[in-house]
């Protein structure tokens, strides 16, 4: 594996160990007028000088909280805004306080759950913590990437126009700075890391095989990988199969400066002389 492939892997595991393994425990209270609540986000509510009142509620699967004096509150799509004039009212026109001053919290949000799958160390569906959570950060909730991990991942986005798919750089966002692809993630997105590329390698070479692709590889560097040539091997000659558009393999004469592809096979011919 070449450094810069290594120094990814390693970024995105070290990014993994300085995360919480899962953002259920996060307990922080996050200020959010614009975020919706759903089933399972925490709340809390408190009213100035009423202490009593400060409450912690759970949105249920329905869409209800309950609170003090006033019961059940349908709040499933209501923003925390919203709520604190919905609890204030309800306090006022049942006379339990005169001019009510309510103030609400999210401390842990349930409804915003992601998915990773394939190549990660812990792949299942996440809780985010808050809204927002950038790829990075969601690749870290899952443990990083394994060493068996492609570096370019497929991001699947749930939209107002539907399903979107996105191929993204995880080496540009870490090694080049690109944080244009360093997207946030909302509710019912999921990442997929397929596994590497591979190429391979037989006839005389020392090390006959399986490989993987690294990034700009060409034929001669895959020689190399595959230990070069045997002594009754020759560079002259070699033979590289690959799939055309159709998937029928074609084979022919290989360019030793041109790029290696997927599943691309390389023959080393028996030298004659």
């Amino acid at each position: 594996m070449k450094p810069v492939a290594r120094l990814t892997l390693a970024f995105v595991t070290c990014l993994a160990l300085s995360l919480p393994a899962s953002a259920q425990t996060v307990q922080k209270p996050i200020a959010t007028p614009d975020y919706p609540l759903g089933p399972g986000d925490v709340v809390r509510i408190t009213v100035f000088q009423n202490p009593d009142l400060t409450t912690e509620t759970r949105v249920s699967e329905r869409g209800y909280i309950t609170f003090p004096l006033v019961g059940s509150l349908l709040v499933k799509g209501v923003l925390i805004p919203t709520l604190e004039r919905l609890v204030a009212q309800r306090l006022r026109d049942g006379s339990f306080v005169k001019e009510p001053q309510v103030n609400a919290v999210i401390i842990q949000f349930k409804s915003i759950q992601v998915s990773v799958l394939g190549q990660v160390n812990h792949p299942g569906k996440f809780y985010l913590e808050r809204p927002g959570n950038r790829l990075s950060e969601v690749l870290a909730l899952a443990g990083g990437i394994t060493p068996l991990g492609h570096d370019v991942v497929t991001l699947v986005k749930q939209g107002p126009d539907g399903e979107s798919r996105t191929q993204v750089d995880v080496h540009d966002i870490f090694l080049k700075g690109d944080g244009t692809k360093d997207v946030s993630l909302t509710s019912g997105d999921a990442i997929y890391v397929p596994r590497f590329p591979v190429f391979y390698i037989y006839g005389e070479v020392n090390r006959p095989g399986q490989y993987r692709i690294e990034r700009g590889m060409t034929v001669q560097q895959a020689l190399a990988v595959g230990g070069g040539p045997t002594l009754r091997g020759t560079q002259r000659g070699m033979q590289l199969t690959r799939k055309s558009e159709s998937r029928i393999p074609v084979r022919r004469d290989a360019d030793p400066a041109e790029t290696v592809n997927p599943d691309d096979v390389i023959f080393v011919k028996e030298s004659f002389f």
